[in-house]
């Protein structure tokens, strides 16, 4: 991605961050990433069925968060989901849905209100992770997510998103980013990182690329969210990235 490109986007995660991009967060551990954590068979999955387009199918962590994925789990089977918008999408960065008000304004969690999600500094922004929108930190999360596209990072401009949010990316994350893409100026303990796309990131990413308004980044054409369900994961081929990325 071109600089001014890249420090064009990093300026719209304002419209996710609201008032808590200043927060500052040194991570210092060289701590394995487990967002590309395969899952076992008979394990508990939840799969994100889209009108029109197919499923997303996602792992979750709930050995690390667990209140996140109960939260997730539990809106999941309430039926919370079902009928609901991607109402926010950012091609190369994200797309975002879970708010029965289609605004980006309303949901709350399953208990009602926010709730704190918490955060791990081993699931980070990467391509395909699956998180929590707040409005300034993990305290205010509810029942919006955003799972995330992005571009690959060059090691320079990670350097400068480094610099700029003050965060120390682990050589793995680096790697990652560089290999893979994501938002890596989302992490540090800002956004609650809780699953991660195991098949259907073509699904995502071809979301992404939908035509929205430029006012609210919302698709001129409502691409809906049938019913999130949870399922048990069969041990079928596992797709953590787009076919066009792996054939690179």
């Amino acid at each position: 991605m071109k600089q001014h490109c890249f420090w064009a986007v990093a300026c719209m995660i304002l419209l996710l961050c609201g008032t808590g991009c200043g927060r500052k967060y040194i991570q210092l551990d060289e701590k394995p990433i487990l967002n590309y954590t395969a899952p076992v068979e008979g394990e508990e999955i939840v799969v994100i069925h889209v009108k029109d387009y197919g499923d997303i199918k996602l792992k979750l962590f709930p050995e690390r968060l667990p209140e996140a994925c109960e939260n997730f789990v539990t809106l999941a089977k309430n039926g919370y989901y079902d009928e609901l918008i991607f109402h926010r999408v950012m091609e190369n960065f994200m797309i975002q849905g879970g708010d029965p008000k289609g605004t980006g304004t309303g949901g709350e969690s399953c208990w009602g209100g926010f709730f704190d999600g918490g955060s791990d500094s081993q699931l980070i922004n990467v391509c395909g992770a699956l998180a929590y929108a707040n409005s300034g930190s993990t305290s205010t999360d509810g029942s919006q997510f955003y799972i995330v596209t992005g571009q690959k990072m060059t090691a320079q401009e990670l350097d400068e998103v480094s610099e700029a949010y003050q965060i120390y990316y682990t050589t793995e994350a680096k790697e990652l980013y560089q290999q893979y893409g994501g938002a890596p100026w989302l992490d540090g303990g800002r956004y609650t990182v809780f699953g991660q796309v195991i098949d259907g990131m073509d699904i995502v990413e071809s979301i992404s690329h939908v035509p929205t308004n430029p006012e609210n980044n919302k698709p001129k054409e409502s691409v809906y969210i049938e019913s999130v369900t949870v399922e048990q994961y069969d041990g079928s081929e596992i797709h953590w990235y787009p076919v066009a990325t792996t054939q690179e």
